[in-house]
């Protein structure tokens, strides 16, 4: 296998961890944890919550829909990204748009606390909708956010700030909504969780506007002066552009594949997680402790340690380093399969599970912060949100759609777990090869765009 190489800068030790230390980064953070709070209450918390209330599994399976807008936001991401929002476009085009977006999200996660599921379960399955509508509105303009504030070599450690900020928001969102229900109904909770995303709203209002977003809308408003944005004029700039700016580049096909496929082996066995744990005979507290909780601190540490990779040792090693390191610690997974299998003491399978999920996720927070890094240098800043969405919704669709034959590979293999998580390692392998490739045809990183050019 060819070594990757990469021309980004290398820095000191010291220099890498200082990246973190700057005003920039913690408004990162809170960014992220904004965009990772209303992921798990249209989730597992929503799950959890019709459960208590005896809703039947089959309607809970139908909720899985509520997820739909996180993998279809580029198709609204033009309007985002070029759209001057009348009065509050005062703020900037950047931050009166995520206003209105965390505006709507808080005032939707309060109103769907408030409906009864067992009553009113279509009612309640619409507001999870729109909760998901907002949230991944919301995302489309944080991203866009991130990557015009940060200047090229601070994006490493954006990501790794965003991958920590998001895993708090999930924390809150899960374990933390979960503890509550036992001491407070779920109109309280929800009421709570819109409460925090009130709080990143207000945070919002002292945020400075990017100073590329500044010159975009100015631009807009030079050629609305002039009457020079009629419908074909927005169509070409906010639609076709983008995506012909990027399909101008070599190899655009292979820089999706790559993005389709990077993280797919985690995904298809993330599906069949819960499951396999169950079948190992773990306790739902025992999961949760270390699955939901204990993993998340692991992730964070992964997405610090990814973002400090980045600056330190560059793009392309630590994108193969996590891309590596998520193959081999699936085979942790078969190991506890293996022991199960063998009949050892469940205090040893615990400790297995243990070290499974931490090394799962502090590989996965790399890979992730990694990946969050390299998506956020093919932006060219002229369509910055568009951009980064059709990213992450191809991501979306290779976590959903592509993983839902896991459990039709379980069901095959005769639930032989050993077996799946080796065959689940070997769909990791395609990422890879496509890294290579890029590398191949970019060996010094060129078809990343740090500076805008205009349409």
């Amino acid at each position: 296998m060819p070594q990757i190489e990469s021309t980004t800068p290398k820095r000191t030790w010291i220099e890498a961890l200082a990246v973190y230390l700057t005003p920039r980064q913690l408004i990162i953070l809170v960014m992220g944890f904004s965009s990772g709070l209303p992921l798990l209450l249209t989730l597992s918390t929503l799950s959890y919550w019709l459960s208590t209330a005896n809703v039947d599994k089959t309607t809970i399976g139908l909720f899985a829909i509520a997820q739909t807008p996180y993998a279809y936001k580029f198709l609204w991401s033009p309007v985002v990204d070029r759209l001057h929002l009348p009065v509050l476009g005062r703020m900037g085009r950047r931050r009166s748009w995520l206003l209105l977006t965390q505006l709507c999200l808080a005032a939707s996660v309060f109103v769907m606390g408030q409906i009864d599921p067992v009553q009113h379960a279509w009612w309640t399955a619409l507001a999870a909708i729109v909760v998901a509508f907002f949230s991944a509105s919301q995302d489309i303009v944080i991203d866009a956010y991130r990557i015009e504030l940060l200047d090229p070599e601070e994006q490493g450690a954006g990501a790794g700030s965003t991958q920590v900020g998001y895993r708090l928001g999930m924390l809150l969102a899960g374990a933390g909504a979960t503890a509550m229900s036992d001491y407070a109904p779920w109109s309280t909770v929800y009421a709570v969780m819109a409460a925090a995303v009130l709080a990143c709203a207000v945070v919002t209002l002292f945020l400075p506007e990017p100073q590329v977003a500044d010159s975009a809308e100015e631009k807009l408003r030079r050629e609305e002066a002039r009457g020079a944005t009629d419908y074909s004029e927005f169509l070409r700039t906010a639609v076709i552009e983008p995506f012909r700016d990027f399909m101008t580049r070599r190899g655009w096909v292979v820089i999706l594949a790559f993005i389709l496929f990077y993280k797919y082996g985690e995904a298809f066995g993330g599906a069949m997680a819960n499951p396999f744990y169950h079948e190992m005979g773990f306790t739902g507290t025992e999961i949760a402790v270390i699955s939901k909780v204990y993993g998340v601190i692991a992730t964070l540490i992964g997405g610090v340690l990814g973002g400090f990779l980045v600056a330190r040792l560059g793009l392309f090693r630590t994108l193969m380093l996590g891309g590596i390191l998520q193959a081999v610690t699936i085979l942790l997974m078969s190991v506890i399969a293996w022991q199960q299998a063998a009949a050892v003491d469940h205090a040893i399978l615990l400790r297995w599970l243990m070290a499974a999920i931490t090394a799962e996720n502090i590989t996965s927070g790399i890979a992730s912060a990694a990946l969050v890094a390299y998506l956020s240098g093919l932006c060219n800043t002229a369509f910055t949100a568009t951009q980064y969405a059709l990213f992450s919704s191809l991501m979306a669709n290779g976590r959903t759609i592509m993983s839902g034959g896991s459990g039709w590979l379980i069901d095959r293999l005769h639930d032989d777990w050993g077996l799946f998580w080796v065959i689940t390692i070997f769909m990791a392998i395609p990422g890879l090869f496509f890294l290579i490739w890029i590398q191949r045809l970019y060996p010094d990183e060129k078809h990343l765009v740090p500076a805008a050019t205009t349409p």
